[in-house]
Order: C-alpha cells, then structure tokens, then sequence
C-alpha cells in the first residue's frame, strides 16, 4: 500500500495493477473527476507517457483489462456442456464470470461504485456494455441456431445484461450483507425461467 501522507516517498509503479490500485486509492481520496492523469502518475513516480502505456485514459483504468474479461466470458460459455440448457449454461458462466477471490472484492466493489455513480463513466460504459450483451447474444444464437440478429438472442443479451445490473446494484447496496454470485445467481434463474421455453423450443419465437 502507498502512504498516504504528504511526504511519503514515491513508490514506482511496475505494473498495469499495481498502477490500478494506486489511482483508486486517489480516487478514494479525491475523487474521480478532482483525480488527473497527471496526479496519477505523479503518485506512481513514472512519466504520464508511461501511464499511456498501460491505459489509453483515466476511464479505461478503471475498467482494468476489459478485452481479457471479454475473452474469459466467451471461454466460460464455451465450456458448458451440449446438453446444459441454454440459460443454466448462461448462468454458470455469467456466475463463474464474477466470481472472485475474498482480497479482491474490495477492488472491485470500488470499481462497481465508480463505474455505475460516475456519470462520465457511466457514458462511457454504453460501448463496453454492447461488448458484454453481444457475448451472450452470440452464444445463445449459436445454442438455438439462428443468426445474432434474431430477436430472442438479441432479447437474452440485454435481459441477461440488465439482471446482472439489477445483481450488482442490489449488491453495492447491502455493503456486503449479500454474496454477489448468489445475487446473480438468482436475478438470472429468475429470468432463465421466462426464456427457456422459447429457447427450447417449447413455445414458439415470434
């Protein structure tokens, strides 16, 4: 941890992470909007060219590395079995996605806040979000055999992405009282059970 006092030596950062934490850290104590690249790398004792070499900006740090979340959500789908339903495959991997280790929830219960009350944030989570819904379209098109463009695959992205919000919001707010895999959990069962019959078949797409 870094010191937080006025005289504290500088401590290099030597990593993306390292870097990472170091800049919640300031914007525990400042504020996002108050907190510049400039205080960020300051802290960190590198150049701001070095900052640009890990993040392309202050909102994409907070993000962390979105792409590899990205690639590990489509790994997680991929190793559900044939014969799981669509949306139990859905929610064990949505589960599995978010699942972390007791150190980090901190982190990202931080990230969670900023990311979801920063309203320049929350701008720009718009693209990122599509990133994510496209995911679990892709997937539930492929599972039924029709094209991402089809109007249920589109339909499960944007519910599966709204349940997960819904889980992450109520989450934030019991300030620990509630486990978030079980919060997601049950957010998408319950939404598993309004799409499974279309998606099996049972009741026809319109």
């Amino acid at each position: 941890m870094y010191s937080s006092g006025p005289n504290r030596a500088v401590n290099r950062a030597t990593s993306a992470a390292a870097l990472e934490r170091l800049a919640f850290e300031l914007f525990a104590r400042q504020g996002f909007d108050r907190t510049t690249v400039d205080d960020i790398a300051a802290a960190a004792g590198i150049a701001r060219r070095t900052f640009f070499r890990y993040f392309a900006s202050k909102n994409d740090l907070v993000w962390g590395d979105f792409e590899g979340q990205l690639r590990r959500l489509r790994e997680l789908l991929a190793e559900t079995g044939a014969r799981t339903p669509t949306m139990d495959a859905v929610r064990h991997a949505v589960v599995e996605f978010n699942r972390f280790d007791p150190q980090e929830v901190p982190w990202h219960r931080q990230r969670m806040e900023l990311i979801l009350g920063v309203p320049v944030l929350q701008a720009d989570a718009t693209l990122r979000y599509a990133s994510w819904r496209a995911v679990i379209t892709e997937f539930v098109a492929a599972r039924a055999g029709v094209p991402p463009s089809a109007a249920v695959p589109r339909l499960a992205g944007h519910l599966v992405l709204a349940a997960a919000m819904s889980a992450y919001e109520h989450w934030l707010a019991s300030e620990g009282r509630a486990a978030l895999s079980d919060l997601l959990d049950e957010a998408i069962r319950h939404l598993g059970d309004g799409l499974a019959a279309v998606l099996d078949g049972t009741v026809p797409a319109s």
